[in-house]
């Protein structure tokens, strides 16, 4: 080494941030090599619980801005049930929903975002800071809390069942021979024979395979003795698909939050209200609680969304007994000259006034 080694320049270190065209096709590769996985999404039942947060967050009713339509809202809620984070850029003229991001932190907080927004003739890449955006995470963890986890990710195991079920049943119903029979016929020569067979192959749903009076006796299936000709059609109640169908779909279910009972045939209207009332009060209110929390601190001002109204998740004949009930205590306790810090002690006791310490 030299004095003309300090001169010299250092080679710049790049490294991979973990995202954008590079992350998505070595993604693809890993997909191709261990094979499909995490496409329950392409289910029915996840789609049903997608819509429900959909339709859900569509219906919120959202004070404070203007920003946050019902069309951004719907977006907010698909994208967090799929992907399980959703990021929209601030401008002048409203939220604009984001493809793809890459971002920078500091601590674990987010501070610049490199977006990529779609466009009819071909996306655009912008780079903004954490404060010009609004980034809606759910199921984050400690090692990554600047990105969020969908509940099909969560639960992979469970996604991949349902996923191998349905698609065997779509194999079963597409290749298997259903409803087709083994009849035997009068005996003739192995050209009649071969004739016949070659009429029936490859009608789905009727004879594909015929055999002399002879060879069925031989097997037992005496057609004389009244015995019904052999179906061909796989017996599926022994492998017990529906069983497991019906308890992947269950657990699919509630990893969105939405109660089993919601999809039974069998539910009825209390089951029904129920359910609503669990998923907004468990799942969708939490979010929209973030959601509100995150939009509070980038627009400036506060936002509130509530989902329990407009859904009317609760108990109407219930809320309506304890008004009445409220209503007569109020009256009593006039009659009887309380005062009004005896009141409300008396409140603070059951939990329905400020400052219990108890929420």
């Amino acid at each position: 080494m030299g004095i003309l080694s300090l001169f010299r320049r250092k080679p710049v270190e790049t490294r991979s941030s973990g995202s954008g065209y590079t992350a998505q096709i070595m993604a693809a590769r890993e997909s191709y090599i261990s094979g499909g996985s995490g496409i329950g999404e392409l289910t029915a039942t996840v789609q049903g619980c997608v819509s429900l947060w959909e339709g859900a967050f569509a219906l919120a009713d959202v004070q404070g801005t203007n920003m946050l339509t019902r069309a951004h809202m719907a977006l907010l809620a698909r994208a967090a049930a799929l992907r399980g984070e959703a990021v929209m850029q601030i401008t002048g003229d409203g939220l604009v929903p984001c493809a793809d991001w890459d971002l920078s932190t500091r601590n674990g907080i987010p501070r610049a975002y490199r977006v990529s927004v779609s466009e009819a003739g071909g996306g655009s890449t912008r780079t903004v800071l954490a404060a010009e955006v609004l980034h809606l995470r759910i199921g984050s963890d400690m090692v990554a809390p600047w990105t969020g986890i969908a509940p099909l990710r969560r639960a992979p195991l469970t996604a991949e069942l349902l996923h191998q079920v349905e698609s065997a049943l779509r194999d079963v119903y597409r290749d298997a021979p259903l409803g087709s029979l083994i009849i035997p016929l009068p005996e003739g020569s192995a050209d009649d024979m071969a004739t016949m067979r070659a009429a029936f192959r490859g009608r789905r749903g009727s004879s594909l395979v015929v055999e002399g009076v002879a060879q069925a006796t031989a097997a037992g299936m005496n057609p004389n003795l009244g015995k019904s000709p052999d179906q061909l059609s796989p017996d599926l109640s022994k492998s017990m698909t529906r069983e497991t169908l019906e308890a992947a779909r269950d657990a699919i279910c509630m990893s969105f939050g939405v109660l089993p009972g919601l999809m039974n045939k069998a539910t009825t209207g209390p089951m029904v209200r129920e359910a609503q009332r669990h998923l907004a009060g468990w799942v969708l209110q939490p979010l929209a609680e973030l959601l509100a929390e995150e939009a509070t601190a980038k627009l400036g001002a506060a936002v509130m969304i509530d989902v329990g109204r407009p859904l009317q998740a609760f108990d109407a004949g219930g809320r309506a007994r304890a008004l009445a009930q409220i209503i007569e205590a109020m009256g009593r306790a006039k009659e009887l000259g309380l005062s009004p810090k005896e009141m409300e002690s008396a409140l603070l006791s059951v939990n329905f006034g400020g400052g219990d310490n108890l929420a």
